[in-house]
């Protein structure tokens, strides 16, 4: 009986631990550009949400940074303005891209210059008190 009640216990703790594990959110092909003189960079990323329910990012923090916000480009005739978001709603089933001229983490005040092949950490902050660690990979300075 002893065993069957550590056995069944082992079990829940295991099967806990790999619901934790697959988290219904994931970041994938997280990149900035290499900030060579500037504090400033954008991060880009693409976000799946593989879960029944919404998701909503919040906010972003990043310890390289002094400030770190998600900001949405848009294009108006010949003028490109910036503006910050509030959240960033992930429905179920599909995927957010961060990228150029759209939606991107905005970082500010950047503690030294990010070089090709560097890593950046990200944190992203969900609505439900959750967090998503993410690694944003420095790719070199290249003219579009």
């Amino acid at each position: 009986m002893k065993i069957t009640a550590v056995l069944l216990l082992v079990l829940t703790l295991l099967g806990g631990a790999i619901a934790r594990a697959a988290a219904p959110l994931q970041a994938s092909d997280a990149w900035l550009r290499a900030t060579p003189g500037t504090q400033v960079a954008a991060a880009y990323l693409t976000l799946t949400n593989s879960g029944t329910q919404p998701l909503t990012v919040t906010g972003v923090q990043c310890p390289l940074a002094a400030q770190a916000m998600i900001h949405q480009t848009q294009l108006s005739g010949t003028t490109s303005t910036m503006r910050p978001r509030e959240s960033v709603v992930i429905a179920p089933g599909s995927s957010v891209r961060f990228a150029p001229g759209g939606l991107h983490v905005m970082l500010v005040g950047l503690k030294h210059a990010l070089r090709a092949g560097d890593e950046v950490p990200l944190e992203l902050l969900l609505s439900d008190g959750s967090k998503l660690a993410v690694t944003a990979h420095v790719r070199a300075l290249v003219p579009e």
